[in-house]
């Protein structure tokens, strides 16, 4: 059931800091929007990282967690659907993977996917079933986790139809770090959809703003419900796991680093018990880890499946360390190296989509180093961060 496989699960085998512990996310503040959801028809985007703790609130578990639909069905409001955005409500599926429609099973409300094969948007007659439509998603503040999209798209689809967005907002793990090229729109797709850089530094909410504030998104009626006890300076450890292959708190950190992988022939770890903390590759020579791709939840297939890959751990980095890399591409040309006689072919065209420029690929070619190319980037990472604290809403 969503709401004990996720809640009990102690996100990195360690309790939150006492940081985290003070941070209240937007859902927990209910006098802002529980009198605007009142005789109305709601539906809501959530998955299972839509949870609070609220010990002594109709719905909650034992450990006084309580997952927003739960919150809002016990509280007697009309709701009408629920949408999913990609892995679907439980977190589950692989990423970009076709998820049907279903029913929750502990409140009957109908759960409509996304990401079941069509646009990305619901039909005009699934927006007619709701009059408010609540937004509560865990994002990591990269501009390839996809969570952000599918948020932009269902704006616009309220924006269109008329219809009220009311975002429960919530910290942004990786805090205030503005790094990497900014998104060259002519590699815009379905891990990229803003000019901003890999590393934004922004909250779901921050985003919202910006993107309906710099015409990126359709003008409609949006609230953002603020944390509280929050700044962007604050060390916040994630609760749950916002997707089934980043599973901990380290994996979350090495993510801008990492995931560049995808679009290269070396394995990130997906289809191992610790994904985005290590990469490797049958050829890679003289490393002292291996690793071996098997079908797991979340990575049903994953890349270089049932091949013996050498390669390097990371598990083992400090969190502190581990929080501290940021985009680097550091292990990307480590890889690239070793593997030089592959030329070009070392890449796909899945790259260019991750780090959203095209020279970052021509730069590795030519020997550059991690410090150059950070050095190419920082310029334009400097100024969305003056265009960003237009829209925030924390402190830095």
């Amino acid at each position: 059931m969503l709401r004990r496989i996720f809640f009990l699960w102690i996100f990195l085998g360690a309790a939150a800091t006492s940081a985290s512990a003070g941070v209240l996310v937007g859902m927990t503040d209910t006098a802002a929007y529980f009198p605007r959801l009142e005789g109305r028809r709601v539906a809501v985007l959530a998955n299972q990282t839509s949870v609070a703790a609220m010990p002594g609130v109709a719905g909650a578990d034992a450990s006084g967690y309580v997952h927003l639909v739960d919150l809002l069905h016990e509280r007697g409001f009309d709701l009408t659907g629920i949408f999913s955005p990609e892995h679907g409500f439980r977190g589950t599926a692989d990423a970009g993977e076709h998820v049907g429609n279903s029913r929750d099973a502990k409140t009957g409300i109908p759960i409509r996917s996304l990401y079941d094969g069509g646009s990305g948007r619901p039909s005009a007659e699934t927006m007619r079933t709701f009059d408010v439509l609540v937004i509560d998603l865990q994002d990591v503040g990269l501009r390839f986790y996809t969570y952000y999209i599918t948020m932009l798209r269902l704006m616009d689809a309220a924006a269109d139809a008329g219809r009220e967005v009311i975002l429960l907002d919530r910290p942004n793990p990786n805090g205030d770090k503005v790094e990497g090229p900014l998104l060259d729109m002519k590699y815009r797709s379905g891990v990229g959809a803003l000019p901003i850089p890999v590393l934004h530094g922004m909250t779901l909410g921050e985003i919202a703003l910006m993107a309906r504030g710099e015409g990126w998104a359709k003008s409609g009626a949006l609230t953002v419900v603020r944390c509280r006890n929050y700044t962007h300076a604050t060390e916040y450890t994630l609760p749950v796991a916002p997707s089934p292959n980043l599973p901990t708190q380290r994996a979350v950190y090495l993510y801008a680093a990492l995931c560049p992988f995808e679009g290269t022939v070396v394995s990130l770890g997906r289809g191992t018990d610790r994904p985005f903390e290590c990469y490797g590759h049958p050829d890679l020579k003289e490393r002292n880890y291996a690793f071996t791709p098997r079908p797991t939840a979340g990575a049903k297939h994953p890349p270089l499946e049932d091949r013996l890959c050498r390669g390097v751990d990371l598990r083992g980095m400090p969190l502190d360390e581990a929080r501290q890399v940021g985009f680097s591409l550091r292990y990307v040309i480590d890889a690239y190296r070793d593997l030089e006689a592959l030329g070009d072919s070392f890449f796909t065209p899945m790259f260019e989509k991750l780090v959203g420029a095209g020279w970052v690929r021509e730069m590795i070619r030519a020997g550059a180093t991690d410090a150059e190319i950070r050095a190419r980037w920082l310029p334009e990472a400097e100024q969305f961060r003056t265009l960003r604290a237009k829209y925030l809403l924390y402190e830095e």
